[in-house]
């Protein structure tokens, strides 16, 4: 008789059931070349690349951002120096929603949680001495996207660099925004046209830039589990993709620059599995769905890195160890990039501190662990193979559901989402308060209920007023009547049909600011407004 241990179930958080002993038996149907095939041969299960990590590690792109432009530039130019190679921008929340640093609506947010941005003078200082044509920067960036993509184009061709050398990676994927942060501007459906005008563009434009990084870590953050995260973010790059080929885009000239952010705490084979049934699943539906040819556009290039989510505030040393087994989930997982969170990240902005021990840590797997010796080293593991497989029939269900609901578009307007994942993160918070979902240091093992002791990052007013008379100063030397023109020039294109990202482009070089933009844009699109039964 089995002993209760063994008999009682201990499922995942997909909804997964898994036993005490995995077996041929659990993987007899399995067809190598069908499901798993070799590295970097279709349907990518083991990996987009045939050497993976043997021929480059993953890039390490720390999340970094905060207070001013200057800051923010020596930040960068810190963690380059300490062995990263590319970058990864956080701005502050007004920024995020298009705001200038002087609207009333933006006082006590400025610079608070990442970088303010006002205008093309403050990405220009904020790139000063990085050139844009040997490092990327990922820019977590979604309403005001279309903005920082001019921004960042305009500082490239400032430097001398052409435009079709320089790689980088803004979020843009507001679908997601609906569903999780919530820093949406525009209502659904010009926020998509914007999206389809920056895909069109890089792609004419830009060839080595990614126009969008669908971002099913916020959606994982917000409630989501496992699958969901996949299946979700699924379902929106699924529209992003028709938005290029509406547009009369070819699906491979562009679909290989679509990219994927996902989140990585909780089971550490779980995580791998996602990742492994969501790339061969990517691959399946690129191709059946669209007809895609080349290898490429059917890759699910990801940046993982975990996220605040599974993080504690009590004890935060123990993040250091939580982000370690983060990294390795990322990495046996096959990501690209990792931005991998930081010990703080549970109450506060990453320190430099924390920000070179994260970065520490993905060189120690990378040189010291042997994570790059053999490519994709848990594949053929009973378990392993088993779990993959119901987790691509997991994700299938959710991405089922979203169909049922009218598509992800009508079930974000309507809430169906919101509401189901509002339920799920309220059902969990209460699952760590009775001990039952056990958190080492908050509901197991705690020490005592004194406050930890931790370093916070102050809201500066000092660099508040600074960044507002910086705003003022470049209006005021501005050529006024040149930003008139071209916000009026704006205005027309967006109440016509034509690509906004050239107009947008010239705003910018005349120094035109974010906020002004952003306004002119809603007078035109409106804003959104939030479904009000959740």
């Amino acid at each position: 008789m089995a002993k209760q241990s063994e008999s009682r179930p201990f499922p995942l958080s997909s909804g997964i059931p898994v036993k005490p002993v995995y077996t041929p038996e659990d993987t007899k149907d399995l067809d190598y070349h069908h499901d798993l095939g070799d590295p970097g041969q279709y349907p990518f299960t083991r990996g987009i690349h045939p050497l993976m990590y043997r021929a480059r590690p993953w890039t390490m792109r720390q999340y970094a951002g905060f207070g001013t432009a200057r800051e923010t530039n020596e930040r960068f130019k810190y963690l380059i120096a300490h062995g990263q190679n590319a970058l990864n921008v956080a701005f502050d929340l007004p920024t995020q929603l298009g705001l200038d640093s002087d609207d009333p609506l933006a006082y006590g947010e400025v610079g608070r949680v990442g970088m303010a941005v006002d205008t093309l003078n403050d990405m220009e200082e904020a790139f000063q001495g990085i050139p844009l044509d040997a490092i990327s920067s990922s820019l977590t960036i979604n309403a005001p996207a279309a903005v920082f993509i001019a921004m960042y184009a305009v500082v490239a061709e400032k430097q001398g660099v052409p435009l079709d050398k320089v790689a980088g990676t803004p979020q843009n994927d507001i679908l997601k925004e609906y569903i999780g942060r919530g820093a949406w501007v525009f209502p659904a459906k010009p926020s998509l046209r914007l999206i389809g005008d920056t895909i069109e563009y890089c792609t004419r434009h830009m060839p080595r830039y990614n126009p969008v990084s669908v971002c099913g870590y916020h959606i994982r953050e917000s409630g989501a589990n496992p699958a969901q995260e996949m299946a979700y973010a699924f379902a929106i790059a699924l529209t992003y993709l028709q938005l290029g080929v509406d547009r009369g885009l070819p699906i491979d000239s562009f679909a290989g620059r679509i990219s994927f952010n996902f989140n990585v705490f909780g089971k550490l084979f779980e995580e791998v599995a996602k990742f492994r049934a969501g790339r061969r699943l990517w691959a399946r539906l690129v191709k059946q769905r669209f007809g895609a040819k080349e290898p490429r556009s059917m890759w699910m290039r990801m940046l993982a890195g975990g996220g605040g989510r599974g993080l504690t505030k009590e004890e935060p040393e123990n993040n250091i160890v939580r982000g370690a087994y983060y990294a390795l989930a990322g990495v046996l997982g096959g990501c690209q990039t990792m931005a991998l969170c930081c010990y703080d990240e549970a109450y506060t902005i990453p320190t430099a501190k924390a920000q070179l021990i994260s970065l520490r840590t993905m060189q120690i797997l990378a040189d010291e662990v042997g994570l790059t010796d053999t490519v994709d080293p848990l594949a053929g593991s009973y378990f392993i193979e088993a779990l993959t497989d119901h987790m691509e029939k997991k994700i299938l269900e959710y991405m089922d559901e979203v169909d049922k609901a009218g598509g992800i578009v009508s079930a974000i307007e309507t809430g169906v989402i919101q509401r189901q994942l509002a339920r799920q993160a309220y059902e969990e918070e209460k699952r760590i308060i009775s001990g039952e979902l056990i958190k080492i240091g908050v509901n197991k093992y705690r020490q005592s209920a004194e406050e930890p002791k931790v370093e916070l990052h102050p809201h500066s007013m000092e660099n508040e007023s600074y960044q507002v008379a910086r705003l003022r100063k470049v209006k005021a030397e501005r050529d006024e009547a040149k930003v008139e023109k071209a916000l009026a020039q704006l205005r027309q294109a967006a109440q016509g049909e034509e690509n906004l990202m050239p107009t947008i482009m010239d705003a910018v070089r005349v120094y035109a600011s974010l906020g002004e933009i952003t306004r002119v844009l809603k007078e035109v699109f409106g804003e959104f407004n939030e479904p009000t039964e959740l």
